[in-house]
């Protein structure tokens, strides 16, 4: 199979090779290897190389999407690894269970929420996707199929979650959903002025609510530097379980010549929606939709940023060091004349992850995402990786496509654990780049 398989940031578009599940699976039996290495590839959601394996050969895991039991008394479900986060919605809603964890993005494989260890809007309640994952079958290169758990092959089991797809291919995997009144979320809006004020309002809301994350203007300079909106849920008790539609009516059909996300048309959004959704004080149902995953009501949303693609830079602050840093790092991104279309801030909690390399540790998160404007755009992507790493935090690998082995390394000083459990018949882009480069 030929097809482009990009990351979703659209940085690196090129021909690549895939081959079926099936026919990996008879590789792997006869021992006929191909060089260059294997990488699972999921739905392309990871904005940078951290899917992609250019030396080598992917295996498309989108045909291997079956369910192959859910139990609607324990909420326990087992699936082939490429089936939809949306699918399992799906399935399991009717029943009244959601994803204990959800990233922003309903269009995930299973493997690959599991192999980046994902996280959503309630990481100070349930941590990442992997706490909940019980079991999976895993699949190595000398083609033995492996079950890791917590207590079988709990080493694999470790290094796999967050594992960037390294250690195999997972073929199916058992997680256990939450129970819930509704897919409709009760959501509160709260208006901040500041960054401090948010820094205030964070902690309690995290404590009074399943869901809470902030969007933040991040253009705005002065006395309304910092504004933004902060948006808490809870699962509401109406009793509904409507999935409704995956499809969406909005669109980009094809990718722009440049980018339409502009300095002037950013900061139009930016106050339209300040005013918009700042202006709703009173607790309000939200559809699961609009709340967990808005960018996916615009298919092909990526596109907007132009044919130079787009990247995305999230980090990790400690919660000691977040109130100084991160202010710093929105005042360098407007320094550098770069809007973010879409700045996202969250508060991580304290819960410990399965994975050996997953991105979570308690502080506060930040989002950001910039037009590819070449060298500008690179250099102001260093400035932010350095500003995340001397306050002693981490870049996010899965959102990553340019970061450098030192910055890599001083993150995930565990790399090394997960290099010795890594398939040495898997490699991909990312794992070259910076586990692996000599120049760190």
């Amino acid at each position: 199979m030929t097809s482009s398989y990009d990351s979703f940031g659209l940085i690196e578009r090129r021909t690549r090779s895939a081959i079926s599940l099936d026919a990996v699976r008879q590789a792997f039996e006869h021992g006929h290897l191909q060089p260059g290495g294997y990488l699972a590839f999921g739905n392309g959601r990871s904005y940078g190389d951290s899917c992609h394996n250019n030396h080598g050969t992917l295996v498309d895991m989108r045909g291997s999407d079956q369910l192959i039991s859910f139990d609607p008394g324990t909420g326990v479900l087992v699936a082939e690894a490429g089936i939809m986060l949306s699918d399992i919605i799906a399935i399991a809603a009717p029943h009244g269970y959601f994803l204990p964890v959800t990233p922003g993005t309903r269009f995930v494989t299973l493997g690959g929420a599991i192999a980046n260890d994902v996280h959503g809007k309630n990481h100070h309640r349930r941590g990442t996707f992997g706490l909940h994952v019980t079991k999976f079958d895993l699949l190595r290169s000398d083609g033995v199929v492996t079950t890791c758990s917590g207590t079988m092959n709990s080493g694999l089991f470790a290094a796999t979650i967050s594992g960037l797809g390294l250690t195999g291919i997972i073929l199916s995997a058992s997680i256990q959903l939450m129970k819930v009144n509704s897919l409709d979320v009760t959501e509160q809006i709260h208006a901040f002025n500041s960054l401090d004020e948010y820094f205030d309002l964070a902690p309690q809301a995290d404590n009074d609510n399943e869901y809470a994350v902030a969007w933040v203007d991040q253009l705005q300079t002065g006395s309304q530097s910092g504004r933004g909106i902060l948006i808490t849920g809870n699962h509401a008790d109406n009793g509904n379980f409507d999935v409704g539609t995956t499809e969406s009516r909005l669109g980009v059909p094809f990718n722009l010549p440049i980018t339409a996300l502009n300095y002037p048309s950013l900061k139009l959004f930016n106050t339209a929606y300040y005013h918009m959704k700042g202006g709703k004080h009173e607790p309000h149902l939200s559809d699961y939709r609009a709340f967990f995953y808005p960018l996916d009501q615009v298919t092909n949303w990526n596109r907007l940023y132009g044919r130079a693609g787009l990247y995305q830079h999230q980090s990790v602050i400690p919660e000691e060091e977040a109130r100084k840093v991160i202010p710093q790092m929105l005042a360098a991104t407007r320094d550098a004349g770069q809007s973010s279309f879409l700045t996202v801030l969250k508060r991580f909690g304290d819960a410990r992850s399965r994975g050996i390399l997953s991105f979570p540790q308690p502080g506060y998160t930040l989002t950001v995402d910039f037009p590819n404007r070449g060298v500008r755009t690179l250099r102001l992507l260093e400035r932010l990786d350095q500003m995340t790493i001397d306050a002693g935090g981490r870049v996010n690998p899965y959102k990553d496509q340019r970061m450098s082995a030192a910055v890599f390394k001083a993150g995930f000083p565990e790399w090394q654990d997960l290099e010795r459990q890594r398939d040495p018949a898997f490699i991909s882009n990312f794992w070259a780049r910076t586990a692996l480069s000599k120049a760190a």
